[in-house]
């Protein structure tokens, strides 16, 4: 089988290394898929690193990314390639190990086939030589591409990288695919605890951007084994039912569960994140909070005989959905990326997802006020709070949302007419302005502070000159008190 490729330095490669140089990895798949990607993986056989950096560097910036491990990453015209040589991977038995539990062995004279058997998976394990087009394909994952499925390129070797679990339900979900039964069984049986928590996020974030329904990659965590060795904090929520008045949705099997509730919540979320070009780190956020928000219904779920009818209640689950929500995030270490912090955003999403709902359905009476203080407590993010709780609405049902509902669009519309926005809520007085009275740095003043913020809040006053006069009225009032 022969291909054509077509990317701006495939003729360098080739006029370089001739019949040495390889494009490998997800660009071969995506090229027989019909969807090539942009990003090339390049493999160089019979020259030494040496070598090779010494004639790519005529031609562009050359950065040694792990000499041991044989890979460089080569800069041209703003375009950037990983460049590697074949690689074997030696089993290791150390407390010490930080990656994998094998070495990483480069040589440039191993045989191709040797390298494509170290990968994961068949359908990343072909290479396509880039001087006529022709395919190594010795494991079949051009079949199983056409097939759909997903299948271990070598199964004796596949547990030695515990991540590769992980990678399977990514693929599963990015891609849509079925995954091999074998594969359920091997990875139910691999270790996860040596992972570390910067190699599962990784896999995790790539999931949730890259795939058009995360749920896929979810439920494979489930048949895999993940959620209960990486998130056991997730399982009960697979097997505790909802009220199927509030909750019509259901899994295959009837059941009304958080679990399936959940799952549609998080597609619901993707979707308003493509909808509306939610920067990655956002998405990731609304995203997390999905996955979230029900986390704490499992021990919080109580039958109540309300209006003739037995009712499940789950009171208080927001709360206490903040503190599990936190346990998860600290010890997978998702704190910030790209200076805005996932961690806060996504704990202030879980506790206060239920209040945006709350004023809708006081809509006739409800006040500027009430908004004021939402955006406060969101510290700004209330958008993604209306988003979040959008997802959950339509979270149950399959068919997924085409743009904002009645409820969403009303909330929106209320902040504009309030002119609300995170320069209208910053507060007027300062503890500076109170110094410049007299009033001394301590707790006093911050009282004063809190109960003048409260009064903005409220519409009370508007200016500094008010605020200052009222900080004075208050003091007596505190004084007085004491």
């Amino acid at each position: 089988m022969k291909l054509n490729p077509d990317f701006p330095d495939k003729e360098l490669f080739v006029s370089l290394f001739k019949e040495n140089v390889y494009a490998v990895g997800g660009y071969v798949r995506d090229l027989i898929r019909g969807n090539p990607s942009k990003d090339v993986d390049i493999l160089i056989t019979n020259h030494g690193l040496d070598e090779i950096e010494r004639r790519l560097s005529h031609f562009g910036k050359v950065d040694i990314v792990g000499k041991s491990f044989g890979v460089i990453k080569f800069t041209v015209k703003g375009r950037t390639y990983d460049v590697s040589l074949p690689r074997s991977d030696i089993p290791v038995k150390s407390e010490l190990r930080k990656h994998k539990d094998f070495i990483i062995k480069a040589d440039p004279f191993l045989p191709i086939e040797k390298d494509l058997e170290r990968r994961d998976i068949t359908c990343n394990s072909i290479a396509l030589r880039l001087h006529d087009g022709e395919i190594i394909d010795p494991f079949g994952g051009v079949k199983d591409i056409r097939e759909k499925r997903i299948k271990m390129t070598n199964p004796s070797s596949f547990p030695e990288d515990p991540l590769r679990v992980i990678r399977v339900a990514r693929f599963a979900s990015v891609l849509g695919w079925k995954v091999e039964k074998s594969i359920y069984e091997i990875s139910r049986g691999i270790d996860l605890k040596g992972l570390s928590p910067e190699r599962i996020v990784e896999e995790l974030f790539r999931m949730l951007l890259n795939s058009e329904k995360p749920s896929r990659g979810f439920k494979e965590f489930l048949k895999l084994g993940v959620i209960e060795k990486l998130f056991p904090e997730i399982l009960p929520m697979t097997f505790t039912i909802q009220d199927s008045i509030f909750h019509p949705e259901k899994d295959r099997f009837g059941n009304h569960t958080v679990w399936i509730h959940t799952l549609l919540t998080i597609d619901q979320a993707k979707r308003i994140s493509k909808l509306f070009n939610l920067s990655p780190e956002r998405s990731v956020t609304l995203l997390l909070s999905s996955l979230f928000h029900d986390i704490a219904k499992p021990q919080t779920s109580r039958w109540e005989w309300k209006n003739g009818r037995l009712h499940l209640t789950n009171y208080r689950h927001d709360i206490l959905g903040v503190e599990i929500s936190e346990k998860i995030l600290d010890r997978l270490k998702i704190f910030t990326w790209n200076d805005y912090n996932i961690r806060k955003y996504t704990l202030l999403l879980v506790k206060n997802h239920h209040r945006s709902t709350d004023l809708w359905q006081n809509r006739k009476s409800v006040t500027k006020k009430a908004f004021n203080r939402l955006y406060r407590d969101m510290e700004n993010e209330i958008e993604l709070l209306i988003y979040l709780d959008l997802a959950d609405r339509k979270g149950r049902e399959k068919r997924l949302l085409k743009g904002l509902d009645r409820e969403a669009k009303w909330l929106f519309s209320k902040i504009e007419e309030f002119g609300i926005n995170k320069e209208t809520i910053k507060p007027i007085i300062y503890g500076r302005d109170l110094i410049k009275l007299g009033f001394k740095p301590g707790v006093f003043m911050g009282k004063i502070l809190k109960q003048l913020y409260e009064l903005q809040l409220d519409g009370v006053f508007s200016t500094k000159e008010e605020g200052l006069s009222l900080a004075m009225k208050i003091s007596k009032e505190i004084k007085e008190e004491e």
